[in-house]
């Protein structure tokens, strides 16, 4: 018997415990509820390039999904006190922004002249109207209600969002965090009114600035303030390839959900996460 035919005997044999019959069990397809999933991608154009539109969107609400999975939890890790856990996390929400990064570079494959041939298949529909992406941005502490109106069409999500709305961002939190660790935190920033946009705060960045300056005893919070910055940076950098790849397929239009488009992209990359976690590099 040569090699070869050992080896493959070998493999063979290795092999024999492969699952085949499945009538009575659950398949991989049957998990994932692929027929569900694999059949959601439907062209209202004859356009070969709508797919490519649909399935670049359908995947980053994926992602995003997973974003809020591992954010919300993270929250809650924190306010349990389990920063470690957060750490976790929040280490993985930085790995899944650079997946749906990714994304763009994919869609910028689509040309103008091919994207004009089914946008106005696409109505007023628009990423502008991403429920999941004001989830996100909720979940980071940036709160703006005239957004709600979007939603008020399916009362179960909207509900969603005012509690998400409502409810302590994971800047939020890590405020109390630093509070908890004796840090002389103004009281009005551990209990404020979490709808309204979060504000730089002078206690705030005084607290961060301990923490850095004093990174051997305050080694957890410096870890979490750094977590925060990773998530931030990623976010910003998903944002400026969103109104790079906008502008590259459709110019300065306006979009289809009536935003100024580019513009509109251009104006939400001023807006700021953790603002004391970027001033003090300035400091220390």
């Amino acid at each position: 018997m040569t090699n070869k035919e050992t080896y493959q005997n070998k493999a063979t044999e290795a092999e024999k415990g492969i699952h085949t019959d499945f009538k009575n069990n659950m398949t991989y397809g049957e998990y994932l509820q692929l027929d569900s999933l694999l059949s959601s991608q439907t062209r209202l154009s004859d356009h070969h390039d709508e797919m490519l539109f649909i399935v670049i969107h359908q995947v980053s609400e994926l992602w995003m999904k997973l974003i809020l999975h591992e954010t919300n939890a993270a929250i809650e890790s924190i306010q349990a006190d389990d920063l470690q856990t957060s750490f976790k996390r929040l280490a993985r929400v930085s790995k899944i922004q650079s997946q749906i990064i990714q994304a763009w570079d994919v869609l910028s494959t689509l040309t103008p002249a091919e994207y004009m041939e089914f946008r106005d298949s696409l109505g007023q529909a628009s990423g502008f109207q991403s429920y999941q992406y004001r989830l996100i941005e909720f979940a980071l502490g940036y709160k703006t209600g005239h957004i709600l109106k979007i939603y008020e069409k399916d009362s179960e999500l909207h509900q969603t969002l005012e509690q998400a709305y409502h409810a302590p961002s994971l800047y939020d939190v890590s405020i109390q965090a630093l509070a908890k660790a004796g840090l002389p935190v103004n009281p009005a920033m551990v209990n404020r009114d979490y709808s309204k946009p979060y504000e730089a705060d002078e206690s705030v960045r005084e607290a961060w600035l301990t923490v850095y300056r004093d990174v051997e005893q305050y080694w957890d919070l410096y870890q979490l303030g750094e977590k925060l910055v990773d998530i931030e940076d990623w976010l910003q950098q998903w944002r400026f390839r969103h109104m790079k790849t906008v502008e590259r397929i459709i110019g300065f239009k306006v979009g289809t959900g009536g935003s100024s488009g580019v513009n509109y992209l251009k104006k939400v990359l001023d807006q700021r996460f953790f603002p004391e976690l970027w001033d003090l590099r300035t400091e220390i």
